[in-house]
């Protein structure tokens, strides 16, 4: 698989929340490593919205993501790429896998997948699928999931951040879902489809989203794709080791400490800004930012604690410039 970062294409990162609640820090330390990461390679910043599964989406949660991040200084060179869009494209390379790859339907309830399966690869695949409906296809495709088959082989990419990555796709993970029985599509595929779409070189992200990425390669393999340079950042994490999110009570970031919570969010990735700056107008932060960027700062860790402004305010007491 070719590398589309040697020297064959100028530099496009992006940065791809999902607006299923308001930006918090965990989510602005990425968006801020792929921003500063673009800019220092002279590349383009694209920002693509993944509102791909619309029960878990908030409403208006993506126009406030896009307005906050214009208030800390951060705007997409490109226009927005919105994942709900592209349902076409989904569909045609799905089609392709099931003409082409062996895609099969999956009647599987999570109660039999949880007794048939083994652990799954670290912190994020889940379950290691066994295989059940590979061998004995169900004879009604009607509320199926839809399944790519794997391959026995080893899926081996260097991390610029995390270094050395391998995993054996059919120990680990299992063939995964592409399309769900609710007929949604599945980030795996989407995000491929995507970046492959936008022409994407590099992709900078948190650590939580590491264990997805030899399913991605595999994929773009599947599909003839490109394969991006990837760049995992650690993840802000409360005290007890949890992945600060939504989910586990993170509060939006708040425009109003713009230079404090940017200034908390660099040396979190290892950026050393000085201290006075977290109080200096934002441009002055940003100014010492692209001079002094360096992607090989970043700590090589899956996680580290949040620095305590990350509970930020209120969402009701948010105000996002308009």
């Amino acid at each position: 698989m070719v590398s589309l970062s040697d020297g064959a294409r100028a530099y496009r990162g992006r940065f791809a929340p999902s607006p299923t609640g308001p930006l918090h820090f965990g989510s602005l330390v990425a968006a801020l490593a792929s921003y500063l990461e673009a800019r220092a390679r002279g590349g383009a910043w694209l920002v693509r919205m993944e509102d791909l599964d619309p029960p878990r989406e908030m409403p208006g949660a993506a126009d406030h993501i896009l307005r906050t991040l214009a208030a800390f200084g951060m705007e997409s060179d490109e226009p927005v790429l919105y994942q709900s869009s592209r349902h076409a494209a989904y569909a045609e390379h799905w089609q392709w896998l099931r003409e082409h790859a062996g895609l099969y339907a999956c009647n599987c309830s999570r109660a039999s997948l949880r007794a048939a399966a083994g652990a799954g690869a670290p912190g994020e695949t889940g379950p290691v699928y066994p295989g059940t409906c590979r061998r004995r296809p169900p004879a009604d495709e009607t509320d199926v999931a839809w399944r790519l088959p794997v391959d026995d082989v080893l899926i081996r990419f260097e991390d610029a951040v995390q270094g050395p990555q391998a995993q054996q796709l059919a120990r680990e993970v299992g063939d995964f879902v592409l399309r769900r029985r609710d007929g949604l599509f599945a980030y795996q595929l989407a995000v491929v489809v995507d970046d492959a779409f936008q022409g994407i070189t590099h992709v900078v992200r948190g650590s939580d989203l590491l264990a997805s990425t030899p399913r991605q390669i595999f994929l773009q393999q599947r599909l003839g794709l490109p394969r991006p340079d990837y760049l995992h950042t650690p993840v802000a994490t409360l005290a007890g080791g949890e992945k600060l999110s939504k989910q586990t009570g993170a509060r939006p970031v708040d425009p109003a400490r713009a230079s404090e919570t940017l200034h908390a969010a660099l040396c979190f990735l290892g950026q050393p800004a000085p201290v006075e700056l977290a109080h200096a107008p934002l441009s002055a932060l940003w100014d010492w930012a692209h001079a002094h960027w360096q992607a090989a700062r970043i700590p090589r860790e899956m996680g580290r604690p949040a620095p305590p402004l990350s509970s930020g305010a209120p969402a009701d007491m948010v105000q996002v410039p308009r």
